[in-house]
């Protein structure tokens, strides 16, 4: 048995040790916004957050993750795909086949958290997801359009923002 944080809830699952987080969120948290694609943790469709930092869940073993640890999945990102790397994506119409869209969000999501306005560079060594339909420049387009729109929303001055609201 294992108790987890996913997406601000407490999870108690049962499972042995071994098993890939993936399963765990998919089948037995019923969570299916994270994909299966390789198992290996190369493509990246799997990709969560665990206290902040991009991880790929199909090889990392249950056993592995504390109940102390938040994790967060496509589902958690945010209310309403509001996310700025979510809104971009859509603006953009970055997915083909969108098979590996969730993971590449999420990746995208924990590189804007650390490089807030990142390079074409640093998007290339973070993003290392596959993308079997090639929307790589779109990707790229993505990440810096979800930067700008982050930058303008924390220029905005408090009262501001209380007169959006």
């Amino acid at each position: 048995m294992a108790k987890l944080n996913i997406n601000g809830k407490i999870r108690d699952v049962q499972v042995e040790s071994d098993t890939p987080l993936l399963w765990v969120i998919r089948e037995q948290v019923g969570l299916t916004g994270t994909k299966y694609g390789c198992g290996i943790a190369q493509c990246g469709a799997c990709c969560v957050h665990i206290n902040g930092e991009v991880h790929r869940s199909c090889s990392l073993p249950v056993g592995s993750i504390k109940a102390s640890d938040r994790i967060v999945t496509i589902e958690g990102l945010s209310a309403h795909s509001s996310h700025p790397v979510q809104k971009a994506w859509a603006a953009l119409d970055v997915p083909q086949c969108g098979y590996c869209q969730s993971g590449q969000i999420m990746a995208a999501a924990a590189l804007l958290r650390k490089i807030p306005n990142p390079s074409d560079e640093d998007i290339d060594l973070a993003m290392t997801n596959i993308c079997r339909c090639g929307t790589y420049q779109r990707i790229r387009a993505g990440v810096h359009m979800a930067a700008a729109a982050a930058s303008s929303e924390h220029s905005v001055a408090p009262a501001d923002r209380k007169s959006k609201a």
